[in-house]
């Protein structure tokens, strides 16, 4: 998934989240320890946040800045001064974290007693005190997204080096699987010489949430919801029951499919998907292998790759008919900067991050994206998912710095996306991308396409955090890394590797948002809560009809009611902002059930008499 890079106030703070829940008991002390005469006041409480707020916009400024140019200008030098930054940053947000836990025992306002509780959840790799491991850590970190972006892949025999953006499209299109086990395989070696470097991240990270009185890295994660952390493991299975028998289902018709298509030799009926022919590196999203398993009567009426290479626009094209759509809502245009200072195509003379994302540099009108845009469908919805972050960003830029962010991260993931259900074909009609919108028969075809990306991604976006919450915690150790990372992925997707992956690989490295320190599980929570916010908006808008045929297009009342959620940033409680858009605190995967109401009783019908399950 497209990775936010929203720099707050600490390293790698992609995305983070409101939390009021107050951390685990934490050291009162700190590099700067208050003599104990000293009692704290509520007027010294107050004084600190302000006084952290300044020095961290600061300081958050220049890492952004940092991490902008080692992103798009990958070299020893540029990761060295990106790690300096970074390291100032984490050194300077563990130190607050510490500090904060001087007012734990004070009568303190609701804000300031926020604030404080963010500040001790600030980071996403807490440092230890300790100054060499603090600049180990951000070296760690630093090569680590180093090695990811400059990876590739040589041909045995050849010269043909292919990186991750040559080998996307070719597991995408290609249907040879000895050549799509050669490209999944091949992806994977780029990750094993991460793992020596990743183990020690761990290490260190653990012993810094240890400090801040976390009992590992996991809990302190999973702390920032607003709940206590093994509740919010319970609310991520209790969602994931929600919808699982509508990706069995998904998974049944899949297999079948596969089945006819490659033999049952290569795909037995009875067994997980090989991962290699799902047409994604990853498994996460099934698209790419719509044609092969589409119902054979329905005819889309259109297809969007073809049209958006032929239509004459080109990638920034694309990106300003993302931005109509929330203008068409009632927010402000972007700046002029962000035309001027964003990634939208990779350059031909060097290295960079492609993965996308969304940048907000200084809290304050300097939106950026980057990505290496394609002229194709996947590409033009991440477009709208990454604006997504750009426009919420700037929606709640006037609260106080530590309230710049999401209502919890699943919301930041889902804004865009939510737009992106719009993107319908009445949708795409009235912009000129299609001529004629296809008749209600299609609307099966139509859903299984989507369904081949939402439904398919929902357990993935639950187990990657899964294995990391084993990590961390120590019930995965570094020798059984790489088999608990597919026993998860047997357990909920029902897939398999091509080949025995045995413990000299690190398979999970070769996904970005393991060597990035990027949480997953806001991708998940961002998949139950835009069919959420899909549905309440819809209603906003006055829409009567199928729910997978709305789209919110120039509703100003929709947009109106979306804008004042965006606006309260993390200012309260999530449950406080999601109620503000739904009328319900509590987040609620019936709205997926409800979308694909149609796809999942053509489904049954197609799978009776099949063998499920795996």
């Amino acid at each position: 998934m497209p990775k936010i890079r929203l720099i707050v106030f600490a390293l790698a703070a992609a995305g983070m989240l409101a939390a009021c829940q107050p951390a685990p008991d934490a050291p009162t002390t700190s590099a700067k320890a208050t003599p104990a005469a000293s009692a704290p006041t509520a007027a010294e409480a107050q004084q600190f946040v302000e006084d952290a707020q300044d020095r961290l916009r600061e300081l958050a400024i220049e890492a952004a800045q940092t991490q902008w140019v080692q992103a798009n200008f990958i070299t020893v030098d540029t990761q060295a001064i990106a790690a300096r930054a970074n390291e100032k940053l984490t050194a300077a947000t563990v130190e607050l974290a510490n500090e904060a836990a001087r007012f734990n025992d004070l009568e303190l306002d609701y804000d300031t007693r926020r604030k404080l509780d963010k500040l001790k959840l600030a980071l996403t790799l807490p440092a230890p005190r300790d100054s060499a491991l603090t600049a180990e850590l951000s070296k760690i970190t630093s090569e680590l997204e180093a090695m990811y972006g400059q990876g590739e892949y040589c041909r045995e025999g050849s010269d043909e080096c292919w990186s991750l953006n040559d080998m996307t499209p070719l597991l995408a299109n290609e249907r040879d699987p000895e050549l799509l086990e050669e490209i999944w395989t091949g992806w994977r070696t780029v990750s094993p010489p991460m793992k020596e470097k990743y183990v020690r991240m761990v290490e260190i990270a653990n012993q810094g949430a240890a400090e801040l009185g976390y009992p590992d890295l996991g809990t302190m994660w999973r702390s920032k919801y607003d709940m206590p952390a093994d509740d919010f493991a319970t609310e991520m299975d209790r969602l994931w029951g929600q919808v699982e028998p509508l990706y069995d289902a998904l998974h049944c018709h899949v297999r079948a499919r596969l089945g006819e298509h490659y033999g049952e030799d290569v795909v037995p009926q009875d067994q997980p998907i090989p991962a290699h022919l799902l047409g994604n590196m990853w498994a996460q999203q099934w698209g790419n292998i719509y044609e092969l398993v589409a119902p054979g009567d329905v005819d889309l009426g259109y297809d969007l790759d073809e049209r958006l290479e032929n239509i004459g626009w080109s990638e920034v094209d694309m990106v300003r008919r993302g931005e109509a759509f929330f203008t068409s809502l009632g927010f402000e245009p972007l700046p002029e900067t962000f035309w001027e200072r964003s990634l939208f195509t990779k350059p031909a003379d060097r290295d960079v991050v492609c993965h996308a994302s969304a940048w907000s540099m200084d809290y304050e009108d300097d939106l950026r994206i980057k990505m290496c845009i394609r002229k194709t469908a996947e590409d033009f919805s991440t477009i709208h998912h990454e604006l997504g972050h750009n426009f919420y960003q700037r929606a709640y830029n006037q609260q106080p710095l530590l309230y710049q962010e999401s209502a919890n991260d699943g919301f930041h993931e889902a804004i865009g996306d939510t737009v992106a259900l719009s993107v319908t074909p009445d949708y795409l009609k009235r912009v000129g991308l299609i001529d004629t919108v296809p008749p209600a028969d299609a609307d099966i075809g139509l859903l299984l396409r989507q369904a081949l990306d939402k439904i398919a991604f929902l357990p993935f976006g639950l187990l990657v955090d899964k294995w990391r919450w084993g990590v961390f915690d120590g019930s995965t150790p570094p020798e059984e890394y790489n088999a608990d990372w597919w026993a998860l992925r047997t357990q909920y997707q029902g897939i398999a590797p091509p080949n025995d992956r045995g413990e000299d690989f690190f398979d999970p490295g070769a996904k970005y948002h393991i060597p990035g320190n990027t949480p997953y599980s806001r991708y998940f929570l961002a998949h139950i809560l835009q069919f959420q916010f899909h549905r309440s908006l819809c209603a906003m808008a006055g829409y009567e009809g199928p729910l997978h045929r709305c789209s919110i297009y120039e509703s100003e009342e929709a947009g109106k009611n979306l804008i004042e959620m965006l606006e309260m940033g993390s200012s309260k409680p999530w449950p406080e902002a999601l109620a503000k858009l739904t009328g319900n605190e509590q987040m609620d995967a019936s709205a997926i059930i409800d979308y694909f109401a149609p796809l999942q009783e053509w489904l049954d019908e197609q799978n009776e008499g099949r063998e499920c399950g795996w």
